[in-house]
């Protein structure tokens, strides 16, 4: 099963077997299958964050920002923060519904903390135009409080 969206009109469409090459709604070429993007994108937020606490990615480019709540916990905090996000596997259904892996809850020293991750363009004033343009998307992983979302 596999799900298909179009960049033009946004119809999307599930099938079983198959591929969607041409938007039945609007006759678009610009498919885009959700079920790869999501696996695809899931990839390239795992070694992302996997890679935050050695200096960052070589191809995946982005930043990792946190709220002021979680900064005012201090630098020990924020460090414990990012090594339980770094190490973060447990991801299913219930925590990551569409399958990317943009979004997890970690426990650092007895606080939920929340991570989430934002895809943006080169200049992070836009979302990324193709999330799956390494050279174009910023990924933007933040540290937050539930209280604070």
């Amino acid at each position: 099963m596999a799900l298909f969206q179009c960049n033009t009109c946004g119809a999307s469409k599930e099938v079983e077997t198959g591929i969607v090459e041409v938007c039945a709604n609007c006759g678009s070429a610009k498919v885009v299958n959700l079920t790869v993007q999501a696996e695809q994108i899931a990839k390239a937020n795992d070694a992302f964050r996997a890679a935050i606490i050695c200096g960052g990615h070589p191809a995946y480019k982005g930043r990792v920002v946190c709220s002021q709540g979680v900064a005012a916990e201090g630098p020990e905090f924020m460090t414990m923060a990012q090594l339980q996000v770094a190490g973060f596997a447990d991801f299913n259904e219930d925590n990551d519904p569409h399958g990317d892996h943009s979004m997890g809850a970690v426990q650092v020293c007895g606080k939920t903390v929340w991570w989430k991750f934002d895809l943006y363009d080169e200049a992070y004033e836009f979302g990324a135009d193709d999330p799956l343009d390494d050279d174009s998307t910023r990924r933007v992983l933040t540290l937050l409080f539930p209280n604070e979302y």
